[in-house]
């Protein structure tokens, strides 16, 4: 129930997104529902992989590079959907930290209630 209730608060935030950042655009209800799946997929098998290849980047720059990992994989996701897209790099730069956001909101919700 935890999963499912994650999956629409994701999507809605990814709907927040759209609507507060005009780089990036989201169709409908059901592209976000798709988009947030396949950004917490990618998030779940791309990025480690990638966190673990640019450790010695990532330790230069004391993990900042980790927004840049965050932009790929909303960029990535983007590239892969047809009703969910972003605008370039700096697009997915700057929707991937509001997402994140507002993600750590739902998170923090979401822990609360399911407690």
């Amino acid at each position: 129930m935890k999963l499912i209730l994650n999956w629409l608060l994701a999507a809605c935030a990814l709907l927040l997104v759209a609507y507060l950042y005009p780089g990036v655009q989201v169709q409908s209800f059901t592209s976000a529902l798709i988009a947030a799946a396949v950004i917490g997929l990618f998030n779940a098998v791309l990025r480690p992989v990638l966190v673990i290849l640019t450790l010695p980047v990532t330790i230069v720059t004391l993990g900042l590079f980790l927004f840049v990992i965050n932009a790929l994989m909303f960029w990535a996701a983007s590239g892969v959907l047809g009703g969910f897209h972003v605008n370039g790099f700096v697009a997915a730069l700057i929707g991937s930290l509001i997402y994140s956001l507002l993600m750590l909101v739902v998170n923090a919700a979401t822990r609360s209630v399911t407690r």
